[in-house]
C-alpha cells in the first residue's frame, strides 16, 4: 500500500497535508480498501469550527457507513465538489483528486504531531 511521506496520518485513517495554515484532508488507501466501493461522501460541517477528533462527516460505501474524524482543530472551509458526482474518486485516487475537505488549522504544530508515514504503516501492518 501507498503512504506518501509528505502527508501526516491519524489512527482513524485520515491523512492531512498542510500549506501555511490551510490543510487538505482525506482518507488513506488502507481506509478506502477496507470500506470498499464508496458511493457517497457527506459533510455538513462547512463553516464550522471543530476540535481534533470531532466527526466532520461520513463516507458511505456499498456495505457500510463510516464516520470521518478531524485530524486537528480548525474550521472546515470546503468540501471537494467533485465527490458529489464521482465519490468513487476516493477509491481511485485517495491522496489526490479524492481529497475530502479543506480547513483552516488553528495550530499548524498540531499537524506535525500526527503520525508520519512509517508510524501509520506500523498501525495498519
Amino acid at each position: 500500500m501507498n503512504f506518501p511521506a509528505n502527508l501526516r496520518y491519524t489512527k482513524d485513517h485520515e491523512w492531512i497535508s498542510l500549506e501555511g495554515n490551510v490543510a487538505t484532508v482525506g482518507i488513506t488507501e488502507f481506509a478506502q480498501r477496507e470500506l470498499g466501493d464508496i458511493v457517497y461522501v457527506e459533510v455538513e460541517t462547512i463553516g464550522k469550527a471543530l476540535e481534533a477528533g470531532a466527526v466532520f462527516g461520513t463516507v458511505e460505501a456499498v456495505k457500510t457507513v463510516s464516520d470521518l474524524f478531524l485530524p486537528v482543530s480548525g474550521t472546515i472551509t470546503e468540501l471537494n465538489p467533485d465527490l458529489a458526482n464521482a465519490p468513487e474518486t476516493v477509491n481511485t485516487d485517495p491522496y489526490g483528486s479524492g481529497w475530502m475537505i479543506k480547513m483552516t488549522v488553528n495550530d499548524p504544530a498540531d499537524v506535525a504531531a500526527l503520525l508520519d508515514a512509517a508510524g501509520y504503516e506500523a498501525v495498519v501492518a
